[in-house]
């Protein structure tokens, strides 16, 4: 487990004319990774990020990506976006019937593997996929839109998971934190656990880019700096 937090940042929420700006303040600061929303209009009543913003956000941009598929038959729209080794990539136990052929795939080219869990979507479904698993991404907000409002037992869950990794021996495997992560609920769910923080319009990123820097900072103190 990381001692401290990492921020991933929601890059479907950056505006596009401020995109370059964002960037060079996500570098300036050593933010870890850059969070890319796949979704499909039909797992999630929303279309977002495709296959051409990613490639072209790889010839802008060297930090690692966060990829979270919100798509059905996930097993085989991976395989069109430019996943490389060292990227995060989560994948909906709720989208398909071949989550082991989806974990097999990503391990496959070296990225890290993970699971993401609807907020009503029990804990016990992971039971045969931990031996794959780098991380367990658990959404605080239903999938499909940036801006809800977190809901609450979600911190209970992020707590369990984190005392069952500890019990099991498995602390290697990072718990994220996705759905209204403020600064205040940010703190929440570090204390209960989670180390990767998916960061969007509730924190750092906001329709100008002034007073970035000081919102990455204090996004900072919330989660162990």
């Amino acid at each position: 487990m990381f001692e401290k937090g990492l921020i991933s940042v929601s890059m479907m929420c950056v505006r596009l004319d401020l995109t370059m700006d964002y960037l060079r303040a996500f570098e300036r600061n050593d933010v870890e990774l850059l969070h890319i929303d796949v979704m499909d209009g039909t797992f999630v009543p929303n279309i977002t990020i495709g296959v051409d913003y990613v490639k072209q956000l790889r010839e802008i941009s060297d930090k690692p990506f966060d990829f979270h598929f919100m798509v059905e038959e996930p097993e085989e729209k991976m395989q069109w976006f430019d996943i490389r080794e060292g990227d995060w990539v989560s994948v909906h136990w709720e989208s398909t019937k071949h989550i082991d052929k989806c974990m097999q795939y990503i391990k496959s080219i070296g990225a890290k593997a993970c699971i993401a869990l609807n907020p009503g979507t029990p804990l016990w479904v992971l039971d045969e996929m931990y031996g794959y698993l780098d991380g367990v991404l658990l959404l605080s907000v239903n999938p499909g839109f940036a801006g809800q409002r977190l809901i609450p037992s979600v911190i209970d869950k992020v707590k369990r998971m984190n005392a069952f990794l500890k019990e099991t021996g498995r602390e290697n495997i990072t718990i994220i934190a996705d759905g209204n992560m403020s600064n205040e609920n940010s703190k929440l769910m570090y204390d209960a656990g989670a180390r990767i923080f998916v960061a969007g319009t509730s924190s750092i990123v906001k329709d100008t880019i002034d007073g970035v820097d000081e919102r990455i900072i204090a996004m900072r103190k919330s989660i162990g700096f």
